[in-house]
């Protein structure tokens, strides 16, 4: 599903993000990808959602060689990819239902489809209701529940969650995780990028480690323990 071969990336040449790195991530896996801040976490996942390139080695994405993928067909391939960031990117003048519709709207999807789709997609995060609700009238716990079904709307197979629960109290991280667990479940890959050592424990997943751009540890059931 996701397979970087001898993967680096460099900046310029006193600035090595990531170093000679190798992963697989299976279909239907779910990954913590950890470390301290520097470690090259949010590089990783530039790279696999083809906003940055690798200097050398090869990244795939399913049957996707994506090391030099077209820009034309960056588009499509992050259809396959939905992404959820610490800080939501919601769109504060429109409502709930708007900001999850919009992205099926831009990709030019059918009005019928777009009702049918949102309601079962807040049902799955558990706010079918505040659908009419805005941003600001939400917890951020909330908000990032409608950025996870956002993330959601093009039914894509790998989800990518890069510090979801960074801006979290206790009590909304833990339903952060249980939602992603659920989608999980469902059979989406899912790949959490943390360095919350709480959450990354208590999950019993596998966990990779990274540590100053290099790959460290990569354990089935898993703790964070840097």
């Amino acid at each position: 599903m996701i397979n970087l071969e001898g993967v680096t990336k460099r900046y310029n040449k006193q600035s090595t993000a990531l170093e000679d790195i190798h992963l697989n991530v299976e279909p239907g896996e779910f990954v913590s990808i950890v470390g301290q801040s520097g470690s090259g976490k949010t590089t990783l996942v530039k790279l696999i959602i083809a906003e940055e390139r690798a200097t050398s080695g090869k990244v795939s994405i399913g049957d996707w060689d994506i090391t030099r993928i077209p820009y034309r067909h960056v588009p499509l391939l992050r259809r396959q990819i939905g992404v959820i960031f610490q800080d939501f990117k919601l769109l504060d003048k429109k409502t709930i239902y708007e900001n999850v519709a919009f992205a099926l709207q831009v990709s030019g999807e059918s009005g019928a489809r777009i009702r049918t789709v949102i309601p079962r997609l807040l049902e799955i995060v558990g706010l079918p209701h505040k659908k009419n609700s805005y941003p600001h009238e939400l917890s951020g716990g909330e908000q990032q529940r409608v950025a996870i079904a956002r993330a959601l709307v093009h039914r894509p197979k790998i989800l990518v969650a890069d510090e979801p629960t960074g801006n979290l109290d206790s009590i909304n991280t833990q339903e952060i995780i249980e939602i992603l667990k659920k989608i999980n479940e469902f059979g989406t890959t899912v790949v959490l990028v943390t360095h919350n050592r709480e959450v990354v424990n208590q999950m019993k997943r596998r966990v990779v480690t990274l540590d100053k751009g290099r790959l460290i540890s990569d354990v089935k059931e898993g703790k964070y323990r840097l």
